[in-house]
């Protein structure tokens, strides 16, 4: 296996938004993706950046990526690494690479400290729920995610809250 794993510079913005495009095709979820290069540039390597990106190369080609952030655990008191976003290129699939993503993040949240690595998958998509598992992944069956975004998340900040809120 000739690939490389590098965490993304501000100079790959162009082919993150590519991957996340090629991303969105396969989970037929394309017309959903509203985000610039402008817009990448600045919440991932901005003053503040929000995720990390981990790019995988076979030679020089990129050939997938892993975006992930931090979150909590209020139960377990520490910091979990949740990976919004795994993709190989289907040309480059059956090679280990995503495997090889997975590894690296794993070691990466044990490195950090973290108690939890933990990612959502689509329930109709059967080869990563398969290849999730292969990895000792387990279900979190008791949960459903809930979401408010949109429309119906700035009504929901548009309601009126009588507390006293900091700055």
């Amino acid at each position: 296996m000739s690939l490389t794993l590098r965490f993304a510079t501000a100079e790959d913005t162009p082919e993150i938004l590519a991957l996340i495009r090629e991303l969105a095709d396969y989970e037929k979820m394309l017309d959903q993706v509203v985000t610039t290069e402008a817009i990448l540039r600045d919440q991932l390597f901005g003053d503040r950046p929000v995720a990390e990106v981990i790019l995988a190369y076979e030679s020089d080609a990129c050939v997938g990526f892993a975006l992930f952030f931090h979150n909590f655990s209020t139960f377990v008191g520490r910091r979990g690494l949740y990976l919004e976003d795994l993709f190989v290129r289907p040309a480059y699939r059956g090679k280990g690479y995503g495997k090889a993503l997975m590894v690296y993040l794993a070691k990466l949240a044990v490195a950090r400290g973290c108690g939890r690595f933990e990612w959502w998958v689509l329930d109709w998509n059967a080869p990563s729920i398969a290849f999730y598992r292969s990895l000792g992944a387990v279900p979190m069956d008791e949960w459903t995610v809930q979401r408010v975004s949109g429309d119906a998340l700035m009504a929901l900040a548009a309601q009126p809250l009588d507390v006293q809120m900091p700055g």
